[in-house]
């Protein structure tokens, strides 16, 4: 069990919490339906990240620098892909009027994804 994976998918875990919540009672109102959206794709690939590192968290040691390369993938994933997601969805609220160069991030953190995916993969592969 990799302690430094689960408190990093616990603090991910609650803060997906939060904000769904948050969305649901505070921003309904006051975001478009397709911003609203948006804001629970971001929300929704938080939580399935957060699954898959806490997925990562039983491997053993043996194939621990693959294993924690996965996990970086899905921090650096939900960073990138979550934070812009939820920074273009409230982007009337928080007046961002350069959400164009937000936007281009988003499939970077999706490719975060992939490839912490792929690790996964390779990992799975090479246990013996």
């Amino acid at each position: 069990m990799n302690k430094r994976i689960i408190i990093a998918a616990s603090i991910f875990g609650m803060i997906a919490v939060i904000l769904g919540a948050f969305g649901a009672h505070t921003l309904k109102g006051r975001l478009s339906s397709s911003d609203l959206e948006v804001w629970k794709t971001a929300v929704n690939y938080q939580f399935y990240h957060t699954f898959a590192l806490l997925f990562l968290s039983t491997f053993s040691r043996k194939n621990s620098r693959i294993i924690n390369l996965s996990a970086w993938f899905f921090t650096i994933g939900i960073f990138l892909f979550s934070g812009s997601l939820y920074l273009i969805s409230t982007k009337e609220i928080l007046n961002l009027s350069q959400v164009g160069i937000i936007g281009p991030i988003t499939p970077i953190g999706g490719l975060f994804f992939i490839m912490g995916w792929f690790s996964l993969l390779i990992a799975t592969l090479k246990n013996k």
